[in-house]
């Protein structure tokens, strides 16, 4: 798409609102779980995968399917699911959120799919979220976020800001500096994971110097590139919540003006293996990222999952986070379906929580709020491309939806095991 041209108007809509209730679709109709829900007589079970192909969110996305068809892939080699093979049918959402929305009705209300696997910015998840809630249907998301949701209808294998932007935070405070400038893309992901940091930053005595955004797709970064300079004439702290191809310029102009991690570290949290390869790593050696997997995670399961990536895309790719994310709930759904004994939407998603699974990353749990329990990291670029693990939780940490530091949200949780409870309640 002609990024320049990008409909800001519309991404503004549907990128906003960060705590966000139905913004449209509000009388798209409804579907019972059984009428999209059940594989019926067919020899297949047909799940959607829903990313952006296209546009700017491609550059991290496409490698998101491939994660997941690997996974399809073997599990039907292993049997499939229920005695059936896995169907998957693609759709592109084009990164533009609107779209997402469509295509979601599409696979649900035309290709009967028993669940989708898909979105990767909150802007296209806050998009379809009214679509699986009108319809009952359910979405498996991979991607970190910035919590502020807790939807019956979808499972965030993800990280919650507890598990990756607050240890981050923390980090840098105790190893980089007090004072930080926050750069974002413009949309609810960013905004909201920067308020988080204010306040996070209040409570423990950082400050916050500086904050300036870019639209989704933009490259004209070298204005936010001079103000990072002006508030840190001799060097700070960055933290960079810019998603896509806007990456490409901030990296390449923060080099070029001679800011590099030595004085101005950067922490980004949409920044992985793959990223780092499309952008080039000479323009991120020495910077930061936080994450629950890195592809030099020692585990055994890591070391077959990354033989197995490369045996099937080439020995130059790489792994990364949200790739193991999507990779796992896709194993996380069939385990779900072979408890329930069946595709019913409902049957499995009660089946869902508490499933446990031998990740790359580590052992995983689906709590009851619809979240799995993580293990945090921080990783340093190296020569070559790949992530140095400087620091690690001891073992998984439980997610926390609802944010504890944001004033709005403290004392809340989530809890879809007990329905007096649901998706917000005062502990």
């Amino acid at each position: 798409m002609n990024l320049n041209q990008f409909n800001r108007r519309k991404f503004l809509l549907y990128g906003s609102a960060a705590f966000g209730t139905s913004l449209f679709l509000k009388a798209c109709g409804g579907s019972s779980p059984s009428d999209s829900g059940s594989s019926g007589g067919s020899d297949t079970i047909k799940v959607g995968i829903l990313h952006s192909l296209s546009g700017t969110m491609a550059i991290s996305e496409t490698t998101v399917v491939d994660a997941e068809e690997l996974a399809i892939e073997e599990i039907n080699a292993a049997g499939g699911v229920l005695g059936k093979k896995i169907e998957a049918i693609k759709e592109d959402g084009g990164s533009d959120w609107p779209t997402f929305a469509e295509k979601a009705k599409k696979l649900i209300d035309q290709d009967k799919v028993v669940t989708i696997f898909g979105c990767w910015t909150s802007a296209s998840r806050k998009a379809v979220k009214p679509v699986f809630e009108s319809k009952n249907h359910m979405l498996w998301y991979p991607v970190q976020y910035e919590g502020q949701e807790c939807s019956k209808n979808i499972f965030y294998t993800g990280a919650a800001p507890n598990q990756q932007i607050e240890p981050a935070v923390d980090w840098l405070l105790e190893n980089k500096g007090k004072d930080f400038f926050l750069v974002g893309s413009d949309y609810v992901f960013p905004r909201t994971a920067n308020t988080i940091i204010k306040e996070q930053l209040k409570k423990k005595g950082g400050e916050t110097v500086g904050e300036d955004y870019l639209p989704l797709g933009n490259s004209e970064v070298t204005p936010i590139i001079a103000k990072i300079k002006q508030a840190f004439p001799n060097g700070g702290v960055i933290f960079n919540s810019l998603n896509g191809d806007s990456n490409v310029a901030f990296f390449k102009q923060l080099q070029g003006a001679g800011m590099g991690p030595d004085k101005y570290p950067v922490m980004s949290v949409s920044i992985a293996e793959e990223e780092v390869r499309q952008i080039g790593k000479d323009f991120l050696i020495g910077h930061y990222a936080a994450w629950n997997y890195f592809q030099t995670v020692e585990t055994p399961a890591n070391k077959k999952w990354v033989a197995a990536f490369k045996a099937k895309y080439g020995q130059d790719r790489v792994t990364n986070d949200p790739m193991e994310a999507a990779y796992i709930m896709v194993y996380l759904w069939k385990q779900a379906v072979e408890a329930a004994g069946t595709t019913d939407v409902e049957a499995v998603r009660a089946a869902a929580i508490g499933q446990e699974f031998d990740a790359p990353e580590g052992p995983v749990k689906m709590q009851a709020n619809h979240h799995i329990s993580k293990t945090v990291r921080i990783g340093q670029v190296r020569e070559d491309g790949l992530f140095n693990i400087v620091n690690s939780t001891k073992g998984p940490v439980d997610p926390i939806p609802w944010n504890q530091y944001v004033p709005e949200t403290i004392g809340y949780a989530c809890d879809h095991s007990d329905p007096a409870k649901g998706e917000k309640y005062k502990t």
